[in-house]
């Protein structure tokens, strides 16, 4: 028997050397990036603590990667340029557990195929032993000569694709590469922080970062790379749990972008993207982000080898976790608890007593920004102490407002010395329904002097005579904002979008507590629907009662309802159910339903909360904002609209120009 097989008029048969190496070149060499990710992964793997890159036309001309590494033997310069060959795992145990970036042994071969590759190598701490193996992309046939070299290794790559040519018109511009290279070198710097890294293109130096192992080198480097608004806005964590560990940065929700251009993840030291990943990140913003747009974040998750599997791509963006659903949910609670976390938190710190000395720098506010300094471009000017100086800058025994805000607060005490037990009262500004008697207030007391759920208690070290993060209500504007004064300047808040998170956080609180407290309707209120919708209550009993609303069929067209939440009664009625059931109807089966229950819970808060045009008393303003501070993820509604920002006295005074 013929050990061929026909098909159709052609017979299997080896391809050459150089095709096959083309062909897998496609795999791993997509544009000149990617020659760089690969360069750049092999001189870390050698242990480099400085790595120098060179571009010249996008890279399309040259890309020259030098490194201080260990540097590779002089009997094995020519076997690094084929195919399969790699001193980085030896045996199937060690592709199982892959702790090098690079292993399959196809970058240098896979970029000599398609380019004039030199490559330069010394193990030794004496020049003279240098050595120099250069192939050319034909049978890879490489050629060795002595050449001097520091210790360490440098790759020169010319004339990319330059034998073929179909793939080199898919080059697009040179500025178009060279901004691929630069992402590709700024994962590879955010991924090592310990080592030096230098960046040129055309004999210009773009970026040189110094390498370091502290948090402060690492926010150096993160600054450098992403800008200092990304720290600015962004939450540090440092988490642990089963065998798993997350360490990083993630943004705050009102610090997002149009695209997911900031999103970095790194396991185990390398970059991925990954569905699972990307999926838990998406729902720890569920709730808090608004509608198209993306999430920032700079995050390290680290487990051990043998539990992620990184040979499922050929370039190694993508893994495949071993226990996949233990990652996701420990990614989904660290990010969910740590933006949960962030609450109105207004820092101050004391003037300087010597007027020679340097100004304290202004302490960050935890949550928004003004938009003002984005458009001044400006950095914020410092007061120390009494009169303005020529510079802009206050002089004298505080910062200005500080003694006009302790007075309203010494005055707002005395008239009203119960102000943090005070809770908002919610007043419909049409009739609503009636209901059996209850405490007054929109939102149930706390039991047994609890703090209200989904809320967190004043801590009892509060400073008397300073005011609360949110300062004091001093005016509300068109029946629609609260306008706060603080120690810094002054608040404003949505008092709807705020309410809304706030109602929303304590139902869900009730849901996953001991259930959603609800008020029967003395009356209860008769509403006509479609047949299919009495069918979908009747159906989805038991989503809606856990809910919080009682329905019943009173007709083949009608539903009665007798229960709604307590947070909601004073809304309106039929709207909220209304909206309830096409919520249901748009979700469809059970199952569906109850992994929307939240979202169910977010449209419910809306109805529930004050409606624009309402007028609230100052007691009124002021809960809300103390009932801000206490609630999580107020700085969102549920749509994720911000619901409050600030102005500061410094944002003021360049808006006026004083001191200028």
């Amino acid at each position: 028997m013929s050990d061929t097989t026909a098909i159709g008029s052609r017979r299997i048969q080896a391809l050459a050397p150089r095709l096959a190496n083309q062909i897998a070149a496609g795999e791993v060499v997509e544009r000149p990036s990617s020659v760089v990710k690969e360069l750049v992964e092999n001189a870390i793997d050698a242990g480099s603590s400085r790595i120098e890159i060179e571009l010249e036309s996008g890279g399309s001309r040259l890309i020259r990667v030098r490194d201080n590494g260990s540097g590779i033997e002089h009997d094995d310069l020519g076997l690094a340029l084929s195919r399969h060959a790699t001193s980085k795992i030896t045996s199937l145990d060690d592709l199982e557990g892959v702790a090098s970036l690079g292993f399959r042994g196809e970058a240098l071969a896979a970029t000599s195929a398609v380019s004039r590759l030199e490559l330069y190598s010394n193990t030794s701490d004496d020049p003279v032993n240098g050595w120099r193996v250069v192939a050319e992309g034909r049978e890879m046939a490489p050629r060795l000569s002595p050449a001097p070299h520091p210790r360490g290794t440098t790759v020169a790559v010319r004339d990319l694709f330059f034998n073929t040519p179909a793939r080199r018109k898919f080059l697009r511009t040179e500025k178009t590469e060279f901004n691929h290279v630069e992402e590709a070198f700024r994962r590879l710097a955010l991924s090592r922080q310990d080592v030096d890294l230098v960046l040129r293109h055309n004999q210009k130096t773009v970026h040189q970062l110094m390498g370091g192992n502290s948090q402060v080198a690492m926010e150096k480097r993160i600054s450098q790379l992403l800008g200092r608004g990304f720290l600015d806005n962004a939450i540090h964590i440092d988490m642990a749990a089963t065998g798993l560990a997350l360490k990083g940065w993630v943004g705050l929700p009102s610090h997002t972008r149009s695209q997911a251009d900031q999103q970095y993840f790194f396991v185990n030291g390398r970059v991925i993207r990954d569905r699972l990943v990307a999926h838990a990140v998406r729902q720890a913003y569920r709730d808090v982000l608004f509608h198209g747009r993306h999430p920032v974040f700079v995050l390290y998750l680290d487990l051990d080898a043998h539990g992620v599997d990184v040979n499922v791509h050929p370039t190694k963006h993508e893994v495949r976790f071993r226990d996949g659903r233990l990652v996701h949910d420990f990614l989904f609670s660290s990010l969910h608890r740590a933006l949960a976390e962030v609450r109105p938190q207004g820092r101050s710190t004391p003037a300087p007593e010597a007027s020679s000395a340097p100004p304290a720098p202004e302490p960050r506010f935890d949550q928004q920004r003004m938009a003002l300094n984005q458009v001044t471009g400006e950095e914020s000017a410092t007061y120390s102490d009494n009169d303005r100086s020529p510079q802009g800058q206050y002089r004298g025994a505080g910062r200005p407002g500080e003694q006009q805000v302790r007075e309203f607060m010494a005055g707002y005490r005395a008239l009203h010395p119960d102000h943090e037990s005070r809770l908002l009262t919610s007043r419909s500004t049409t009739d609503g329904p009636q209901v059996a008697p209850s405490a007054p207030a929109s939102v149930p007391a706390p039991r047994d002097n609890a703090s209200p759920p989904g809320s967190t208690p004043p801590t009892s070290s509060v400073d008397a005579t300073r005011a609360p993060p949110l300062g004091y209500a001093v005016a509300q504007l068109h029946g629609v904002y609260i306008l706060s004064q603080t120690e810094r300047g002054m608040v404003v808040v949505d008092m709807h979008a705020a309410h809304e998170r706030i109602t929303y956080e304590r139902m869900k609180a009730q849901y996953l507590g001991e259930g959603i407290d609800t008020q029967p309707l003395l009356v209860p209120v008769s509403m006509s629907v479609s047949e299919a919708q009495v069918e979908l209550a009747e159906r989805e009993q038991s989503t809606i009662e856990a809910m919080g609303v009682t329905l019943e069929a009173a007709g083949p067209e009608t539903l009665l309802i007798r229960e709604v939440p307590a947070l909601l009664k004073n809304g309106s009625v039929e709207a909220l159910v209304r909206e309830m059931l096409e919520e249901l109807e748009r979700y469809g089966r059970s199952q569906v339903v109850k992994d929307h229950l939240f979202d169910l819970l977010s449209t419910m808060a809306c109805h529930g909360s004050v409606r624009a045009n309402r007028r609230l008393e100052i007691e009124e303003m002021n809960a809300l904002l103390r009932d801000m501070e206490r609630t999580e993820r107020s700085g969102q509604c549920n749509h994720g609209r911000p619901t409050w920002t600030e102005m500061s006295m410094r944002d003021l005074d360049r808006l006026f120009l004083r001191g200028q």
